[in-house]
């Protein structure tokens, strides 16, 4: 009667238990669901400590570099050298360079490209300006041949830096986005350099966001080399060719020529922005059109 009456009361003891186990089950189901806990998963970062200091080991290598090769340059007056962030500071950053770049071309030109490579590796706003900054210094060929040189080799160190630790950091900030583009990837293998220039010449998807989802989708580098390349010329010709004209030759007829061809007056740029308007859009969706209307055409034939 006695082991009897144990077991009952063990039995008993045991529900008791499974029954505080699952409203704190409950509980903590609940507390997970909360905005505050999903706040709190979102805000946690992702890189592991080996990723984050792997990431701040190749920082600290480039920062090195880039400051040994600043001290091989001539001495200047570096209180009037900075970034530009808007269309004045370019126009005196033009200025107070000229001289510069007239006495010590080669040393600028390194000084540059390191700046620029550096910037678009570790995702550092401000390229843009470093573009029109080169249409302003060099006049158009020169002044294409060098952003379109830059931004590729600084897309392909994003690239490679993408592919060591990327992986987390994209998915966490983009993962809607990053669902989007691998599924789109995966439809066009076949014709995967055709997508990737139209995706270069169209704003339909950030460089940025490029640049770092397409080791993680199994981009091959020599096709999102290629496709940067060729994909940034257009852009980078409107781009050049417009703030050319305004700090080189913004006289009437000039100003005229580029008004039929980006559709705004040079005298009308006060921003950024105001480079790319809907007529400029319209031509880069023209130039992306024609780069996947292979993939279109094969498309139909199958079907017929």
């Amino acid at each position: 009667m006695a082991s009897a009456r144990s077991l009952v009361i063990e039995i008993a003891a045991g529900n008791e238990r499974g029954k505080v186990l699952t409203m704190r089950d409950e509980e903590k189901a609940k507390e997970d669901d909360s905005p505050s806990a999903k706040r709190s998963k979102f805000e946690r970062f992702p890189l592991t400590r080996w990723e984050l200091a792997a990431a701040l080991g190749v920082f600290l290598v480039f920062s090195t570099g880039l400051f040994c090769i600043y001290l091989t340059m001539p001495a200047a007056d570096y209180g009037k050298l900075k970034v530009p962030r808007s269309i004045s500071d370019l126009r005196l950053l033009k200025d107070n360079l000229a001289t510069y770049v007239s006495e010590y071309p080669a040393q600028f030109i390194l000084g540059y490209c390191s700046t620029y490579i550096f910037m678009q590796t570790f995702m550092i706003p401000g390229t843009i300006f470093m573009s029109l900054l080169a249409g302003a210094l060099f006049g158009i060929v020169r002044g294409l041949f060098l952003v379109v040189f830059n931004a590729t080799a600084g897309a392909s160190s994003c690239f490679f830096l993408s592919k060591l630790i990327g992986r987390p950091l994209v998915n966490w900030l983009w993962p809607e986005k990053m669902r989007f583009f691998q599924a789109e990837i995966a439809k066009r293998k076949e014709k995967l350099l055709n997508y990737m220039l139209f995706l270069r010449v169209t704003p339909t998807l950030p460089n940025l966001f490029i640049n770092l989802a397409s080791p993680i989708v199994d981009i091959p580098f020599h096709i999102f080399f290629l496709a940067t390349l060729l994909g940034l010329i257009p852009a980078s010709y409107i781009t050049v060719k417009i703030i050319s004209g305004i700090l080189y030759l913004n006289c009437d007829i000039y100003s005229s020529i580029l008004h039929r061809l980006a559709g705004l007056a040079l005298g009308d740029l006060k921003s950024v922005k105001d480079l790319y308007d809907f007529k400029t859009l319209s031509v880069l969706f023209l130039i992306g059109s024609i780069s996947i209307f292979p993939t279109l055409l094969k498309r139909k034939r199958i079907y017929e």
